[in-house]
């Protein structure tokens, strides 16, 4: 009992101590920011002629103040020392990030509140006490909104949930509504959070601490180039422009992935799915390369029988999946979901256009060894003519379905004749081959 209770103890001393923490950080570094901005002359606006239109409500100011108690309940409320760290470093990263942002890019609000009076008015003139036109994009209100509201569905079910979600959509649009804002902070703001709950995902290790090997120099380096085009683009064209900065941030990521987190950046589920804060940091490329995938395959069956129940194809989608009836599915698409699927699946993620490992190879012929004898069985990835194929290729290798590897190949490709196994990947095969052989 003694140990229990120390350990509850040792939990709410944790707590309390990230309190004070992120409050006395938040404050310092967020009035920094502030007079920092103000003793500034090149600070401008960004702001959309559209957005004069917006209203001023005074009562906002209640669900746009009633973040701060959101933020110290959820600190309080943490059940275990994991989803406090968890919590705790996505608000950290938040504020580091947005303050960073408020002192490289320094922006103030346009327009001039009137005068109001009654309980908003004394909400107001409190807020204002410390809070100046300045430290405007990302809108720190949002990237914690997103942290705290993703924290708290968790805890909330039924009609809870949904009052929930109406008072987290109430906060989101009071940043508009007390004129705190204009609307280029929101969806920047949205990005940020996003990121941080990718940063620090609750069922995954952070990226940061995945130090992929080999390195993929040669996409690394391409979608670091599309990252600067599309960013350069936005901050030249402007306007309605600017929201190829949300295109610049996926292709930053997947920059990353290729040259230092590897597939695990991408964090895909278990389920083939993504969560929601990685699909709004991705979206752009998801489209793009989902685009991609049909324009490849438009003129080929979405998936071809290779041997015994093993089908080779593109990334499914619903009508797919409907038409076909399989019973198991391996993915090795790392960047691209599935539709919903209720049979076996196992998800082995690999980068686009980058070979599998030795390891890879021998997981994923054993799995499809596996799965087969229960049914028709879909091995596939973006457009199922390479990482997919390579699969089927280590399979048909392994269960001496063929003698060499040319002939794999070849059988694989009689049936899916747009299949390509580049050299470094038929090379990766042949060593594989030859040491599962050598141990038979």
């Amino acid at each position: 009992m003694a140990s229990v209770t120390w350990r509850f103890n040792k939990l709410i001393t944790y707590k309390l101590i990230w309190l004070i923490s992120l409050t006395v950080f938040f404050f310092t570094s967020y009035n920094f920011a502030n007079w920092f901005t103000s003793t500034r002359n090149d600070v401008g606006s960004i702001v959309f002629e559209w957005e004069r239109s917006i209203p001023l409500w005074p009562w906002s100011i209640i669900p746009y103040w009633s973040i701060d108690c959101m933020y110290g309940l959820a600190i309080l409320l943490a059940s275990s020392y994991r989803t406090l760290k968890i919590l705790c470093f996505r608000l950290l990263s938040a504020q580091i990030i947005c303050i960073a942002c408020f002192l490289i890019f320094p922006l103030k609000y346009s327009f001039e509140r009137p005068v109001l009076d009654g309980l908003s008015g004394l909400l107001f003139d409190i807020l204002m006490g410390f809070d100046k036109p300045f430290n405007q994009a990302p809108s720190l209100h949002i990237p914690l909104l997103v942290i705290l509201w993703q924290f708290y569905a968790r805890y909330f079910r039924g009609i809870w949930r949904y009052i929930l979600h109406i008072w987290c959509l109430l906060i989101g649009l009071s940043v508009l509504t007390t004129w705190q804002h204009h609307f280029f902070d929101i969806p920047t703001g949205l990005w940020v959070g996003c990121f941080c709950v990718w940063l620090w995902p609750d069922n995954h290790l952070s990226p940061i601490t995945n130090d992929q090997l080999p390195k993929q120099y040669v996409w690394g380096s391409a979608y670091f180039l599309l990252f600067l085009l599309s960013f350069c683009s936005a901050i030249y064209f402007s306007s309605w422009a600017l929201w190829l900065l949300w295109v610049s941030g996926a292709f930053l990521l997947v920059s990353l992935n290729y040259l230092l987190f590897g597939a695990a950046g991408f964090q895909k589920q278990t389920n083939g799915h993504f969560n929601l804060a990685v699909t709004i940091l991705y979206l752009p490329y998801f489209i793009i390369m989902w685009v991609n995938s049909r324009l490849w395959t438009f003129k080929n069956n979405p998936t071809d029988l290779i041997a015994d129940n093993v089908y080779l194809g593109r990334i499914p989608s619903n009508k797919t999946l409907q038409a076909n009836q399989f019973t198991s599915i391996v993915d090795l698409c790392a960047e691209l979901p599935i539709a919903q699927f209720n049979g076996h699946y196992k998800l082995i993620p690999v980068l686009d256009m980058t070979p599998l490992t030795v390891d890879e190879c021998q997981q994923v012929a054993e799995i499809i060894e596996q799965y087969h004898k229960q049914g028709k069985l879909l091995v596939c990835c973006a457009l199922g003519y390479s990482r997919s194929a390579t699969a089927i290729i280590a399979w048909l290798l392994m269960t001496q379905r063929v003698t060499s590897l040319n002939e794999a190949i070849a059988k694989v490709k009689l049936y899916r004749h747009n299949v390509v196994i580049t050299a470094k990947q038929q090379l990766i095969l042949s060593n594989w081959y030859a040491k599962i052989t050598r141990r038979e």
